[in-house]
């Protein structure tokens, strides 16, 4: 087929480029932690990397309509790697301290804002319909493999060089993405007409009205809204529940992000073989269902049971790629001219409550204790779930939109 040539040229340079990405990630993480030891710390890093999601998305989605998308992976990978270049800098000298690191998130955070979306929005115009839930579930497994390796590689690599050198390997991996970007063509959507003048109030308010014709998807990014306020916190908490609930290091951390990963892989071999449930919104709420159960039990596991914590979060992991199959439903149902638009305006609210819950994250974490987080984050992605899947706008989303569709054609034919 030859869409496969392109899709996978960039797919590839992507997966090099996604490897830097975590194992930087994983370093700067660990760095507060073990520097600072405090919830506040790393809840407020998690929120910094968080704003741009929140407040740049609205912005970002009119854009990435309007601009050539290829470009715009182009820029944002380059500027995420000149921001690493210049934090090894600051490393080689010694003059870090948690603030740059917030800095340095906050930059790679704008980077994803416009690179995510513009390689969503891609996807659905480069890999056929039919492919798509398969697609997803590669991606699945792909972002679990990084997960796999990147932690113990990371920690093994912080233990036995100095930061600097660590974070070079993030140049690296971003000139391999960006050198596969340069070899191929990320076709564009074909517009009725020329999109005239930036308004982006006017833009995000055609978003919202054509996601307004989308009742199942409103009620679904609502719930998104409600799982993200438990949810982030207690990711940006997991290195503070290994340090001080398990009594772990750089390398216990390390296993437990990549006991996820290997959940992710796992769940996305299997999804990308069999390819869910036919109705693909069902395979996600299944994943939301199996996340809450995980995070419950993760959140009463002891302290002396690891192995009890590690199964969790694999858990965790595996349901992670069913929910995952909720991209392809939007790829699938929404118009490629507007995936732009609405990809990031979904982002923005699905994330608007994270400056709230990560504010109150630290103070009650310290107060309650970490695993409380993961406690209530479980009993809301089962109640979420599970009450998604008796909601028919919610279960018939993708006859509906394909109705839409046919709908709009005959008016407009």
């Amino acid at each position: 087929m030859v869409w496969k040539r392109p899709f996978f040229t960039l797919w590839t340079g992507q997966a090099f480029s996604l490897l830097g990405s975590q194992l930087v990630q994983f370093a700067l993480v660990w760095w507060l932690t073990r520097t600072t030891g405090s919830a506040a710390v790393l809840a407020t890093a998690s929120l910094i990397a968080l704003l741009p999601n929140v407040f740049l998305s609205p912005v970002a989605g009119p854009l990435i309509d309007r601009w050539n998308r290829r470009v715009v992976m182009l820029v944002a990978d380059s500027g995420i790697a000149l921001m690493t270049l210049v934090l090894i800098g600051l490393f080689a000298v010694s003059e870090v301290q948690p603030w740059v690191i917030y800095v340095a998130m906050l930059v790679r955070a704008t980077g994803s804002v416009f690179h995510m979306p513009a390689m969503n929005a891609s996807t659905s115009l480069m890999v056929p319909k039919s492919e798509l839930g398969r697609v997803q579930g590669m991606n699945a497994a792909l972002n679990g493999s990084m997960t796999i390796v990147a932690p113990p590689l990371g920690a093994l690599l912080i233990e036995a060089l100095p930061m600097q050198t660590v974070l070079a390997v993030d140049i690296v991996t971003a000139a391999l993405g960006v050198g596969a970007l340069a070899l191929v063509h990320v076709p564009q959507p074909v517009r009725a007409a020329a999109p005239g003048a930036l308004n982006v109030p006017r833009e995000l308010a055609e978003a919202l009205r054509y996601m307004r014709g989308m009742p199942g998807l409103m009620i679904l990014v609502a719930m998104a809204v409600a799982i993200n306020f438990v949810l982030i916190p207690a990711g940006s908490l997991l290195p503070l529940l290994v340090k001080n609930h398990f009594g772990g290091n750089a390398q216990a951390f390390g296993w437990m992000e990549s006991s996820f990963g290997i959940g992710v892989v796992a769940g996305g071999v299997v999804l990308s073989v069999w390819g869910g449930f036919k109705r693909k919104i069902v395979t996600s709420q299944v994943g939301v269902v199996g996340i809450g159960i995980a995070h419950l039990v993760l959140g009463v596991t002891p302290g002396t049971l690891f192995a009890m914590a590690l199964a969790s979060v694999f858990v965790s992991g595996f349901m992670m790629s069913f929910n995952g199959a909720a991209y392809a439903v939007l790829q699938a149902t929404i118009a490629p001219e507007m995936q732009g638009r609405v990809f990031t305006l979904i982002t923005s609210l699905a994330t608007g409550v994270s400056p709230l819950s990560l504010a109150v994250a630290g103070p009650l974490a310290e107060r309650l204790g970490v695993q409380f987080w993961y406690v209530v984050g479980g009993v809301v992605c089962v109640l979420m779930g599970s009450i998604a899947l008796t909601i028919p706008s919610v279960v018939n989303a993708e006859q509906l939109a394909a109705e839409r569709a046919a709908l709009l054609a005959a008016e407009q034919g």
